[in-house]
């Protein structure tokens, strides 16, 4: 013979009444907009200083790549040398 399972279903909501205090709660507004405006003070920085870096790393990229172009050597041996063609 099977056992019904029983269900307690009032003590369900007494739980979800019963949620500890977050620290948002804690927090008094003031608090919350000055955490939320330096969150977003750090984000600006942090792609400003990303698109900085980008700009450093593309101006190196460039220079070195003038200076290839500026070396004999290198261009001689990055050349497609097929004098069958000018013959």
């Amino acid at each position: 013979m099977a056992k019904k399972k029983s269900r307690n279903i009032a003590s369900a909501p007494a739980h979800a009444g019963d949620k500890p205090a977050t620290l948002k709660d804690l927090l008094g507004e003031d608090t919350l907009a000055k955490l939320k405006a330096q969150a977003t003070e750090l984000k600006q920085e942090e792609e400003q200083r990303q698109q900085e870096e980008r700009a450093r790393k593309e101006e190196a990229r460039q220079a070195e790549q003038k200076r290839l172009d500026n070396n004999f050597e290198h261009l001689l041996n990055n050349s497609e040398m097929d004098w069958n063609k000018y013959k």
